[in-house]
């Protein structure tokens, strides 16, 4: 009983004493010291997670947020306000499934916002491929032979520009319809989509029957594959084999396999990306490019550890490093994938490239147009934002207590849970030449709602890569997204009309972002507003919301509302001579006359964007504003 007793006091005694131990170390030795035998660990911390997700690079610059626009200074910066984006996928999803998407079985999976050279600007735009998901037939149209050999691919794509809309607030469409019709956009040769994002069956292309094309009219249009795509299947043995693989017999006893036929099989993107390089991971979003009359996907991929020394881990993607090193293009017509290195410096891709050396190429082997099109992806972007919210902190002291955390913007338009995310845009960077396509996000201090910052990420080479924070001063009141929402709110003018709209039987819908648009040293707001019938599904474009300093306001379109906002022209004032008498009837009618007709040139001007010709138009009706005072007070 004894050595018992023993063995279970010495037991108890160890039990207290393990757990008793580290509280009192910590309470007595610790904590009134714990930044001090801390700071080592948080130095190390912060750099290595710098490195690691490449934060170390991101250039900080200040950001006056002054209040100094003026037309002169818009129409400097003419590619930023020609490129707002006034169009929301969501809204635009809508529009576009109920103009484009032509018959049931299309459909637009995804939207993608990409930039053009295009009549000679640089244009940012959105697009969507129409891709064709047999699922979508009708159900006694879902037999073998619809969905393996006759409804084979999509058709084309549709683009539209990111600001411009019809005059009942529906999208411009630079590439629309089937076969695809080109109006100021990229012409379109080889419009079928064999591979892409809702290509999941197989299919059998070079059978003894043609494929269907597109419809027209009554009729439908067919055509035969003539690329390189698939794989043989002529043989009896192939036929048995993918027959075995796929658990479908119909591969061996359908007559329209004939020894000619190929067999597609993998042409979701992501799939055959992944089936190739298992060990890189994608992005969620792939996206089209048109690039010489061809369409292609453009797909990014990242090189990941979880190993990587000190560095704070991004537990839901399961990694403490990560690198953009590799853009894939994948051909929409014969789904050949090319493997581009775009970062031969990051150590795990090099690896790769040692072990599989005929997969990766130089990405300088890139086609030149289609190089105009890579840009920074968003998964990236959005785990670096993330932790740069707390990493923009380098000195251990000011990170302990989290003095300058960061958090992103509150979603406008929500329950003040959601938040916001990143959106591409062109702008001309404050000191900058010219526009550049940018991945940014504004950046709030914790639970506050007025901005801070804004990180972007530059898209076209040769800086592509390149991150800048521009900081505004901490002393300084900067409205952020959320704040500029509420004083849209407070806007009696716009919230009557809203409420207004929606007693109508209209449904108000405002834009998942309410743009954040800085330029020069200044900021400015745009919230587009889209009006839809109670039970319809075809959204418009009515009104542009856009703010600047401490005014708000409401208009048709962006070229009345920044007009409104920095310049509007309002009635000519009263006129009266000096001496109190009339001053002659016709001159003053003609310099009226003169005048009014200068306003209305001013506003044609400004309704199609041609801020030159308004400002010089605005200049010569001051000018005739200015003669007729002058006249009236002898002065």
């Amino acid at each position: 009983r004894l050595p018992v007793a023993a063995f279970l006091l010495v037991g108890a005694g160890s039990l207290v004493l393990s757990s008793m131990v580290p509280a009192l170390i910590r309470h007595f030795f610790v904590k009134p010291t714990e930044l001090q035998l801390e700071k080592p660990y948080i130095e190390r911390n912060i750099a290595l997670t710098r490195k690691a997700y490449n934060l170390d690079q991101i250039a900080a610059k200040p950001f006056a947020a002054e209040q100094k626009l003026t037309f002169q200074t818009l129409e400097t910066n003419k590619a930023t306000i020609d490129n707002i984006r006034l169009w929301d996928w969501l809204p635009l999803s809508d529009t576009y499934a109920q103009l484009q998407e032509i018959r049931t079985y299309y459909k637009f999976d995804d939207f993608d916002v990409d930039r053009y050279w295009l009549d000679g600007s640089y244009q940012s735009v959105m697009l969507s491929a129409r891709e064709l998901r047999s699922s979508l037939l009708p159900p006694n149209a879902q037999t073998w032979v619809n969905r393996h050999v006759l409804f084979t691919h999509g058709n084309g794509a549709v683009m539209s520009p990111v600001t411009r809309k019809s005059a009942e607030g529906l999208p411009f469409f630079y590439l629309r319809d089937i076969p695809p019709v080109a109006d100021g956009g990229p012409k379109i040769d080889e419009p079928r989509i064999y591979f892409g994002e809702e290509s999941d069956d197989y299919v059998i292309v070079k059978s003894s029957i043609p494929e269907f094309d597109y419809p027209k009219g009554k009729d439908n249009v067919y055509a035969a594959y003539d690329g390189a795509g698939g794989v043989p299947i002529g043989a009896l043995g192939w036929r048995t084999l993918f027959a075995y693989y796929f658990n479908d017999a119909n591969l061996v006893l359908s007559s329209y396999v004939t020894a000619d036929s190929r067999i597609m099989i993998r042409r979701n993107i992501r799939e055959r990306v992944r089936t190739i390089a298992p060990f890189l991971r994608l992005d969620h979003d792939p996206y089209l490019v048109i690039s010489n009359g061809r369409m292609f996907w453009m797909q990014d991929a990242y090189t990941t550890s979880s190993y990587f020394p000190s560095a704070q881990p991004v537990r839901e993607f399961d990694l403490n490093y990560i690198r953009n090193s590799v853009k894939v293009v994948v051909d929409a017509y014969n789904g050949t994938v090319d493997f581009y290195l775009i970062d031969p410096g990051d150590p795990i891709a090099a690896t790769y490239q040692r072990i599989f050396p005929n997969l990766f190429k130089p990405f300088t082997a890139m086609p030149a147009d289609l190089q105009k099109h890579i840009r920074y992806p968003e998964d990236l972007f959005l785990i670096q934002a993330r932790l740069y919210q707390t990493y923009h902190m380098e000195t251990a002291e000011v990170f302990y207590n989290r003095e300058d955390f960061w958090q992103f913007p509150r979603q406008p338009g929500g329950d003040g849970t959601a938040m916001m995310t990143p959106y591409y845009i062109i702008m001309r960077l404050p000191g900058e030449p010219q526009a550049e396509f940018f991945l940014m996000l504004p950046m709030v201090p914790s639970r506050r709602d007025n901005m801070i910052a804004w990180l972007a990420a530059r898209c076209d080479p040769p800086d592509y890569g390149k991150l800048i924070v521009y900081e505004f001063p901490k002393d300084k009141l900067v409205y952020g997204p959320f704040q500029i929402e509420a004083r849209i709110n407070q806007t009696t003018e716009i919230s009557q009309q809203l409420t207004l709209w929606n007693q109508m039987g209209s449904r108000v819908i405002r834009g998942a972002n309410l743009l954040v648009i800085p330029i020069e040293n200044s900021v400015l707001y745009v919230s587009p507003l889209y009006l839809r019938a109670e039970h319809g599904h075809l959204p418009e474009l009515k009104r542009v919301i856009a703010a600047y300093g401490e005014h708000v306001v409401m208009k048709e379109t962006l070229a009345e509302a920044l007009a409104a906002l920095f310049a509007g022209p309002g009635p000519a004032p009263a006129v009266s001579s000096a001496t109190g008498e009339t001053p002659p009837t016709n001159p003053a009618a003609s310099q009226a006359q003169e005048a009014l007709d200068r306003y209305n040139q001013a506003v044609e001007r400004l309704k199609s964007g041609d801020w030159k010709g308004f400002g010089a138009q605005f200049d010569a009706m001051g000018e005739v504003l200015e003669r007729m005072n002058r006249q009236s007070t002898g002065r």
